[in-house]
């Protein structure tokens, strides 16, 4: 046998035998035509030397650190190995407790091992299972996609442990997509089934809660578009909840999961529970408008999800334009949800989201950015004993009416002051504003926040010289009931690149200033120094020292201290 042959059976085989590897995207069409191994990898090595007077030292004087890793490719079949070791500590990683390998060829993926797979939000949405699964995408308007597998491992309940660990039932499940797609429209079923192995642990520890399920979802969900400009989508789904498969039968619910009824058993102690949502847009002549809305049910759930978001409805209503040739862009959105669909809760919560965003740009050299958000928050408790209670309007305030605002607005915009072969200099600007408050009863509360960030920097490159120069002044400041902060100062940084931009030098220092209610707390100053020099591409040496100075303004507050920190390190790369 040649070694070409030798080698398309051995990768076959592989690919068939492999236990415990963690493989991505194997193309069986490239058996043949590349490299069969391909190694890859690197380490690094760091020494960290620290000292600090004032202050009793935050970490040991002397501390080295290395690590590596080494990946092993074989027709794409991906083994990668990791190590670590300090004078703390020694790790070793090893792939070897998931693995999965996703073959190709041409219009035929597969997936074994442990692997997740994504069909849409309501059905299956990321489950890890150890199994199976298909994609199929032919040319052509169908695609097809399968899974089966175990997605949850039995746990045998053992009562004499010290802690035991929460049993839990073996649970397999399959399910399948089939999609149609043409000219911008499409049509998707999906149809996800799990069950609980109820033979599969010793016995059924009622007290923990542990109940056998049987769980069957099924979704279609559909996009078309109307006269090329309006774009309209939708999702349906339905999900049957058995939470204990050990409860007698009970009769057949007519709805849309009766065409696949065959495959579920009714209990008494099923439930059903749908899921919708929906979109609507309309792209014009330099604008777009839409509209949104989503349902699910309260407890709606599916195994094929680890956590779902139930009962809620939201609506959103969105708009985008663009004027003036494209130099002013805006966009709109707001949005409200509300949950206790049906009632059952004492209390109930609405949101309110709102959200703006401004762009200008009046030349080349010039920008802005203006961006605005809000967000409400308002949840209302009541129970019967409130009503029989209460005896005045103002009686439990706390409990009637609670709202949170919070709102946030920012404005970023910057300015070349000349670009040329020769020399860049620049002035970008950030401002931000943050601010939350409180309500209950209408009354609004004291235990609101305000938050100011204000950054002007001035930038400067030397394109011959490999130059750059920067200065800039930040400032932050806080605003509350219990007190008032701010901290303020300037930064300057200066870097170079020398011997064709292999060896970079960086130097930079700022210092800071922090107050509470008008009066100096601490004055803060650093300087930091870093290099690093690439040799060959695939060596590097970095060294880093550092340097904060810290001075305590108040009597009988925290002590003045002076720390030190210098970082050398090597790290090399191999195989890329």
């Amino acid at each position: 046998m040649h070694l070409n042959q030798t080698a398309k059976v051995l990768a076959f085989v592989a690919s068939l035998c492999v236990g415990g590897y963690n493989i991505i995207g194997q193309n069986l069409a490239a058996i043949g035509k590349e490299r069969p191994l391909k190694i890859s990898g690197g380490a690094s090595l760091s020494q960290i030397v620290y000292s600090a007077s004032g202050i009793q030292s935050r970490r040991a004087p002397y501390t080295y650190y290395g690590s590596g890793n080494i990946n092993f490719s074989f027709y794409g079949w991906n083994v990668p190995l990791s190590f670590a070791f300090s004078n703390l500590n020694t790790t070793f990683q090893q792939p070897f407790n998931q693995y999965s390998v996703h073959p190709t060829y041409k219009w035929v993926t597969g997936h074994f091992g442990y692997i997740s797979m994504s069909y849409s939000p309501y059905t299956v949405s990321g489950h890890i299972f150890l199994g199976a699964a298909i994609d199929l995408a032919p040319e052509g308007k169908f695609k097809f996609s399968a899974l089966y597998g175990r997605f949850m491992k039995a746990v045998q309940p053992d009562t004499l442990a010290a802690n035991p660990p929460l049993a839990a039932f073996r649970q397999m499940g399959y399910g399948f997509k089939a999609s149609y797609g043409s000219n911008g429209d499409n049509v998707d079923l999906i149809v996800f089934h799990a069950k609980d192995d109820v033979n599969s642990i010793r016995y059924v520890p009622e007290k923990d809660d542990i109940l056998p399920q049987e769980n069957l979802v099924m979704s279609i969900a559909a996009g078309k578009t109307l006269f090329k400009n309006f774009l309209l989508k939708a999702e349906f789904a339905t999900s049957a909840m058995a939470r204990d498969i050990r409860a007698p039968e009970g009769e057949r619910v007519t709805n849309m999961l009766s065409p696949v009824a065959f495959l579920y058993t009714p209990r008494i102690s099923s439930s059903y529970y749908h899921a919708l949502k929906s979109s609507f847009a309309y792209q014009g002549n330099g604008y777009t408008v839409g509209v949104g809305y989503e349902r699910v049910d309260p407890q709606y759930r599916t195994l094929g999800a680890y956590y779902f978001n139930n009962d809620l409805e939201n609506i959103t209503a969105n708009a985008a334009t663009a004027i003036l040739k494209g130099k002013v862009n805006f966009a709109v959105n707001i949005g409200t949800q509300r949950d206790n669909l049906d009632q059952s809760k004492v209390s109930t919560m609405k949101r309110v989201v709102g959200s703006a965003n401004i762009g200008y740009v009046p030349s080349q050299r010039l920008n802005f950015a203006l961006s605005y958000s809000s967000f409400q928050t308002y949840t209302n408790i009541r129970s019967q004993f409130i009503n029989i209670n209460q005896l005045t309007p103002y009686d439990n305030l706390d409990t009637l009416r609670y709202t949170q605002l919070s709102q946030n607005a920012t404005l970023t915009t910057m300015y070349v002051l000349r670009q040329n072969k020769e020399k860049r200099q620049s002035i970008n600007m950030n401002l931000t504003y943050q601010g939350a408050a409180d309500k209950q009863g209408g009354i609004p509360q004291n235990s609101g926040l305000k938050f100011y960030n204000a950054n002007i920097a001035y930038s400067m490159s030397l394109v011959p010289q490999n130059m750059t120069v920067s200065v800039s002044f930040n400032g932050t400041a806080s605003r509350s009931v219990q007190s008032n902060t701010a901290t303020f100062g300037p930064t300057i940084a200066v870097s170079r690149a020398f011997f064709d931009k292999k060896f970079r030098v960086t130097a930079s220092s700022s210092a800071n200033k922090s107050y509470a209610d008008s009066m100096l707390l601490t004055t803060i100053t650093n300087g930091r120094l870093t290099g690093s020099y690439i040799i060959q591409k695939k060596h590097n040496l970095n060294l880093s020292l550092v340097v904060v100075d810290r001075h305590n303004n108040v009597v009988g507050g925290a002590q003045s201290f002076t720390e030190f920190t210098g970082t050398l390190g090597y790290s090399y790369s191999f195989g890329r």
